[in-house]
């Protein structure tokens, strides 16, 4: 039995919460960490391989030889390994030379790195995280508005296409340059959160970041860690929250990656009914492993303390949930009770949650998850999987699924757009334009609008209006904003030059306003996950196709009347029952000439008239603009 190594980070203590699935902080135990023993600078190294009969760290600083730095295993049959190199520093290159107890042989990536070879390189680096942060406003005021019913317009992007330098063979933005760009464009166009596709390290850039090997790095591709950290304190100055897409629902299998780590499936389940996913060729970690579950929690928690993110993004949960997921008869087992469901996962989400709400209480957690799950966003104690949001995947099929159809045939889908109100409340929901939507031969969501140019653009406004009154949170993805008609393309920039053309720089000008609106109207957000917040007037128009509901906040002066009009036919005398007499006011009108529309409007004031209407005692006699929503409020 080896001694313990002198120079450790790693306490008795630490292994047990380790071998328990209860340490959730392993990133300042596990890795390469820049220290000082007996007065020598060096870097102490810890991996866990429990299978291995030999591991070494190979690197720049020892001509990648195998026998030069030997790791000691831990005395407590933990599966740690230990080293102390006084010969590495910040910056040196490395991997683990990894030999199985059955003679496997591999070098690997350290799973815990901040830092690695910029890709088709596949070294880890060594490397610190301190940086002096500049967010204290910004932090202070988010435990604030923790309880707070709060608006959340979300732009979703990817961080190597949003805008790419022409002068530089057209190479990606550095997080630096984003921060001189991002958080001033956010901020005009009236966002509150900014999510980014995954950063963590990956070696394929097609993956969007979804095929992660570096799960606490951000990719080296735009800089270092503290780059990406002064990315996000600039954001933070703006005014803008940080949401990161987080994928703790499978891993790559890159040689280099934490696919059969020792020489075993350690990582990863190793039936591959469970443990290899047939959708993506990747390999899906064992939820019911304690140390596996305590990896990817502590991962969590990395990228909300050490790099002050708002909010993670859990992506393909779907897919975590059934053990049946896009598998075949036969291709997968039941649980010990004959169901489905996959016990262990749902267990790790619970805890995941439950961990980060309770380390970071004014954080929110949101789920990519596609089914009818229950209570994905109810709290665990309720027997809810403990979410703070679900994307709401049925309002945006049913939605774009309507608006593709010609107006002239949508009075035979009214069900298709009204539908999302008998379970709108169920969860509470964002509403996703996401990144989804817009590849692989779906075309643009401009795209997927109907008719002429001046249609498409007018049933754009018209979506967009609609999304932003619908209840739940927003998200969007870039380019959406100003109407980008192609796919989008992850080798390319936006196509930026399209927001100096008159339409498109007109949608851009509608969706801020949306945005303006959403942030200083309560009525919009302040019961978005309540049926208090939402009251139909009439949806029964499907002759017109035409919808009309209240949304309401907590003072009732603040109530907002939405009226939808999904035709091209401008709609003079429409009647729609209001409940007390007084005066209204349009305060949105998606048909304006600033939007590009054709600026059918209402008179400045609009007075009820004593006139019964849609079982109301008073009524509102309104124009409606052509293929436009109006927003109205009670002065």
């Amino acid at each position: 039995m080896d001694k313990p190594v002198e120079a450790t980070l790693i306490t008795d203590f630490d292994v047990h919460l380790f071998k328990e699935g209860k340490h959730f902080h392993l990133y300042k135990k596990f890795g390469s960490h820049l220290m000082e023993y007996m007065g020598t600078k060096g870097v102490y190294f810890s991996v866990w391989a429990p299978n291995a009969q030999m591991v070494s760290v190979v690197g720049d600083f020892n001509n990648w030889n195998r026998e030069t730095h030997k790791m000691k295993s831990r005395w407590d049959h933990s599966g740690i390994w230990e080293v102390f190199i006084p010969e590495a520093k910040k910056g040196s290159l490395y991997k683990y030379f990894i030999r199985s107890n059955s003679d496997y042989e591999a070098e690997k990536g350290d799973p815990f790195a901040f830092s690695w070879e910029t890709p088709p390189d596949t070294a880890s680096m060594v490397w610190d995280l301190e940086n002096t942060w500049n967010d204290t406003i910004w932090m202070e005021d988010r435990k604030k508005k923790a309880k707070e019913a709060q608006p959340y317009s979300v732009y979703e992007i990817h961080l190597g296409s949003w805008k790419r330098v022409p002068d530089d063979g057209f190479r990606s933005l550095s997080y630096r340059e984003l921060a001189e760009d991002l958080p001033a464009y956010l901020k005009e166009m009236g966002f509150t959160h900014v999510e980014f596709m995954p950063v963590m390290e990956h070696p394929f850039f097609g993956s969007w970041g979804y095929q992660i090997t570096g799960y606490f790095a951000p990719s080296s591709r735009f800089g270092t860690p503290q780059d990406f950290m002064y990315l996000i304190d600039k954001l933070h100055q703006a005014g803008i929250g940080v949401i990161l897409d987080w994928v703790p629902s499978h891993f790559p299998s890159d040689l280099h990656g934490i696919h059969y780590f020792d020489g075993t499936y350690l990582y990863e389940h190793a039936d591959p009914k469970k443990g290899f996913h047939p959708d993506w060729q990747s390999y899906i970690f064992n939820y019911g492993r304690n140390e596996v579950r305590a990896f990817l929690i502590s991962n969590a928690l990395f990228w909300l303390d050490m790099f002050h993110a708002d909010g993670l993004r859990v992506d393909a949960v779907a897919s975590m949930l059934y053990l049946d997921y896009s598998r075949n008869e036969g291709e997968w087992e039941p649980n010990e009770f004959g169901g489905r469901e996959n016990l262990e996962a749902i267990s790790f989400l619970k805890e995941f949650n439950e961990t980060v709400y309770k380390e970071f209480p004014d954080v929110v957690t949101i789920a990519e998850e596609s089914t009818a799950w229950p209570m994905v966003s109810k709290p665990t104690y309720v027997g809810g999987l403990g979410f703070g949001m679900k994307w709401m995947m049925g309002w945006m099929h049913d939605t774009l699924e309507y608006f593709s159809k010609d107006p002239i045939h949508r009075r035979h889908h009214q069900n298709t757009i009204t539908f999302s109100s008998n379970y709108a409340f169920s969860e509470n929901f964002m509403l996703p334009l996401s990144h989804d939507e817009v590849v692989y031969g779906k075309g643009s969501i401009l795209n997927k609008m109907p008719g002429d140019e001046w249609n498409k653009f007018a049933n754009l406004r018209t979506l967009y209006a609609y999304m932003y009154a619908h209840p739940g949170t927003k998200l969007l993805f870039m380019g959406s904003e100003f109407g980008q008609p192609s796919e989008w393309n992850h080798d390319s920039s936006l196509e930026w030059h399209l927001t100096n053309e008159p339409l498109h720089k007109k949608v851009q000008a509608a969706l801020k306003e949306l945005n303006r609106l959403y942030k200083s109207e309560p009525a919009l957000y302040e019961k978005s996950f309540s049926n208090e917040g939402f009251e139909w007037v009439d949806f029964n128009d499907d002759e017109n196709s035409i919808i009309s509901f209240l949304r309401k906040g907590k003072d009732p002066k603040e109530n907002l009347m939405v009226v939808c009009n999904f035709t091209p036919v401008p709609r003079e005398n429409y009647r729609i029952g209001v409940s007390e007499e007084g005066q209204w006011k349009e305060i949105f009108n998606s048909d304006s000439e600033e939007f590009g529309g054709s600026n059918v409007k209402n008179s400045d004031l609009i007075e009820s008239q004593n006139i019964p209407g849609h079982h109301r005692d008073h009524s509102l006699l309104l124009t409606l603009p052509p293929m436009a929503v109006i927003f109205l409020k009670r002065l």
